[in-house]
């Protein structure tokens, strides 16, 4: 069923290392991609693709912090000289720091600014002559859950996750005449590097779990899937979407 596939696609991931980027492209290979991973660690990343080559993979990658522009513009670089064109970007690298909005210094607001809104906008920017070649590209932004509606996550944090979700819908409506679609995917607390010192404390996990109707936190897989499935020729009438992943936190009332 080629409508269940991504046989031959080629995809960008940021954050590809760990969490749900890892999880993201590990399921893209099984379904026949191509994938291209950036993260911050050169060690990180050589180890995950010399893996992934190993198992017969198509498989690349590159060193790079996002949260900086010339770094961004190295990437973009390094992906022209691999492809001639993209199909699937996926803005996945975030980051926190979770603290009250007046104890925010303004280098850690320019940092969580950087790292979750100007990369994805600059990517989406600079990636959009590769993206317009496939005539049948798709753009997935990793929002949260935090990006329309409270959670203690904080003030900055939400902030860009609420943009990302604004910029999704204005792109998906300025590139349908690409045949770029461009969709969002929202999760809850999945169990991932970025929220393990939070879900330690069993005061705090136990408040998560209390407003999941679903009683559990999320996996990595369950947004990977929900990300694949965004990309596939199934999804191709879907686009300006954010699809919550979050076991019906974002639905549970009183």
């Amino acid at each position: 069923m080629k409508h269940w596939q991504l046989t031959d696609k080629k995809a960008l991931i940021t954050g590809g290392t760990k969490g749900i980027g890892l999880a993201i492209a590990e399921e893209m290979f099984q379904l026949g991609a191509e994938v291209f991973i950036v993260a911050r660690h050169a060690g990180e990343v050589e180890t995950k693709v010399e893996k992934w080559r190993s198992e017969g993979f198509e498989a690349a990658g590159i060193a790079a912090d996002i949260s900086k522009p010339s770094d961004r513009q190295k990437l973009v670089a390094a992906v022209n000289d691999h492809w001639e064109s993209m199909d699937i970007l996926v803005n996945n690298a975030g980051t926190n720091i979770r603290k009250k909005i007046e104890d925010y210094e303004a280098s850690e607001y320019e940092l969580v600014m950087q790292t979750n809104l100007h990369a994805v906008f600059d990517l989406c920017q600079q990636c959009y002559p590769l993206l317009k070649k496939s005539k049948q590209a798709s753009v997935v932004n990793i929002s949260s859950v935090a990006g329309y509606i409270h959670i203690k996550s904080g003030v900055v944090y939400g902030m860009t996750k609420a943009a990302a979700i604004q910029l999704t819908k204005n792109l998906a409506v300025e590139w349908s005449k690409d045949r770029i679609r461009v969709n969002a995917i929202a999760p809850w607390y999945i169990r991932t590097p970025l929220v393990e010192g939070v879900l330690s404390r069993p005061d705090y996990l136990e408040e998560v779990l209390s407003r999941t109707p679903m009683g559990r936190i999320g996996e990595p897989l369950e947004v990977a899937a929900t990300a694949a499935f965004l990309c596939m020729p199934a999804a191709n009438y879907i686009t300006g979407e954010c699809i919550a992943v979050d076991g019906g936190f974002s639905v549970n009332g009183f």
